[in-house]
């Protein structure tokens, strides 16, 4: 019988290390945009699971953040599958960070149908970009951590801790584009009861 895959813990941030990552992107975002759009950047890929390939090609109109019901639109051209999904956006700290971004664009002139994230100089970031900034993002944790470290640990941590923190694995699943419940479920026992990152509430 062939082994089915599973994510190993070692591919998650810990809740320590998220805090890490988001104090140290918080505190030298007050003077730098660029770590500005970095913040936003790892907040849509470890507190709402997307995906490189979706987070640099999210429109302004694709963050719905200015209404009761807070969300993040993946719409099927750039979904991968195309299955296109929503993704709740329920803590307050990507909440306000999502928020500050996207007005920042609007200040600068963004329309609706132009990117979320754009480089300092208005142009649009690649995949390959983007996971190069990921791994910026997390050099506060050290060489050795980040020489591990890929965009996608971020959307593993998404699930992992979303599962942990009391969200339904169907929930989960929608949310994180899954194809099946068993795919989600295969994240619910990277996380120890004390590594429960709080980001979800």
């Amino acid at each position: 019988m062939m082994a089915t895959w599973c994510p190993t813990a070692e591919k998650i941030l810990t809740k320590a290390e998220i805090k890490a990552v988001l104090d140290d992107l918080r505190r030298k975002s007050r003077r730098s945009p660029n770590t500005r759009m970095n913040l936003t950047l790892f907040r849509l890929a470890t507190c709402c699971g997307l995906r490189a390939s979706e987070l640099t090609r999210l429109t302004l109109d694709n963050v719905r953040v200015g209404t009761d019901s807070p969300k993040i639109r993946v719409p099927k051209t750039i979904a991968k599958g195309k299955k296109a999904r929503t993704v709740p956006v329920i803590d307050s700290g990507t909440l306000d960070d999502l928020r500050t971004w996207k007005a920042l664009r609007e200040a600068h002139g963004a329309t609706g149908s132009d990117l979320f994230l754009v480089s300092r100089k208005g142009t649009a970031i690649d995949r390959f970009n983007a996971r190069r900034r990921f791994k910026a993002c997390c050099r506060v944790l050290g060489s050795e951590r980040v020489g591990e470290i890929t965009i996608h640990f971020g959307r593993h941590s998404f699930i992992s801790h979303a599962l942990h923190a009391g969200r339904s694995v169907a929930e989960v699943q929608r949310a994180a584009g899954h194809s099946s419940l068993g795919v989600t479920t295969q994240y619910a026992h990277l996380v120890a009861e004390s590594q429960i990152a709080d980001i979800f509430g």
